[in-house]
């Protein structure tokens, strides 16, 4: 999409997670799309208008891009807006569930705008470090579970990451987010160790992503009764629900 116009867009239905904006395709035809940026678990396409297509997968979202003869297909069920561009490329985004959803953003005085400022640090950014984690989780009295999974804490980072770095971290999702804050504010050593734990899990995560496996490639995620994948550890992986969500977690090694 970066760099080409978009043509034509056929919105298949009125809504998806939530109802599409009236205009809609008429503020979206025509224009040119500068750049395709990520932020949290929004994707973000600056128009040429100043305006800001704000995108989100959900649970079951996906895009896909069609060339050639290809383009020329019938949509699929799912098929819930296709995006006509100059390039001669067709990008469809299909969404089972309809968790997904779209908005066009008028740049900052857009009343959802506020939704992206109070987003947390990028995990993988220069700017999330030990430090910045400490000041986040001082005074949380929630778990380390509940405290990582909130986007003004760290952003983009899902239910699944959380559970696999924690089991790298060797932290109990249980514990108390402050536990890993010293009382001068300064990082325990624990954080350090959580925020490389984090690093490691995305960059393996991203590494495998075009691999097939599902749970096979998860240290704990889904792995619940296996047996606890460190070294010399004697553990079983539990299921445990925290704020409607699904924590797999060992009870030996992570403390």
């Amino acid at each position: 999409m970066e760099g080409a116009r978009i043509e034509r867009v056929c919105a298949r239905r009125p809504d998806l997670r939530y109802p599409l904006p009236a205009d809609f395709v008429p503020r979206l035809e025509g224009q040119t799309v500068r750049t395709l940026t990520r932020r949290a678990k929004y994707l973000l396409a600056e128009l040429s208008s100043g305006d800001v297509l704000l995108m989100h997968l959900g649970m079951s979202g996906s895009f896909r891009v069609l060339r050639g003869r290809r383009r020329e297909r019938e949509p699929a069920t799912h098929d819930h807006v296709i995006f006509e561009m100059s390039s001669g490329a067709v990008v469809v985004f299909n969404d089972p569930r309809r968790f997904g959803f779209m908005k066009i953003l008028r740049g900052g005085d857009d009343p959802d705008a506020p939704v992206l400022r109070a987003l947390g640090p990028e995990p993988l950014g220069r700017g999330f470090n030990a430090a910045v984690l400490a000041q986040a989780l001082a005074r949380k009295k929630t778990s380390l579970k509940a405290a990582l999974s909130d986007q003004r804490v760290v952003s983009g980072l899902g239910n699944i990451y959380v559970c696999e770095a924690l089991h790298r971290a060797r932290l109990s999702p249980k514990r108390r987010a402050s536990t890993l804050v010293a009382g001068s504010g300064a990082p325990r050593p624990q954080a350090l160790d959580l925020v490389d734990a984090i690093r490691a899990a995305l960059k393996d995560a991203i590494s495998n992503s075009h691999r097939p496996g599902g749970a096979d490639r998860f240290r704990v995620y889904d792995r619940e009764g296996q047996r606890c994948p460190r070294r010399g550890c004697p553990g079983v992986i539990r299921r445990i629900v925290q704020a409607g969500r699904s924590t797999f977690f060992c009870p030996v090694c992570q403390r």
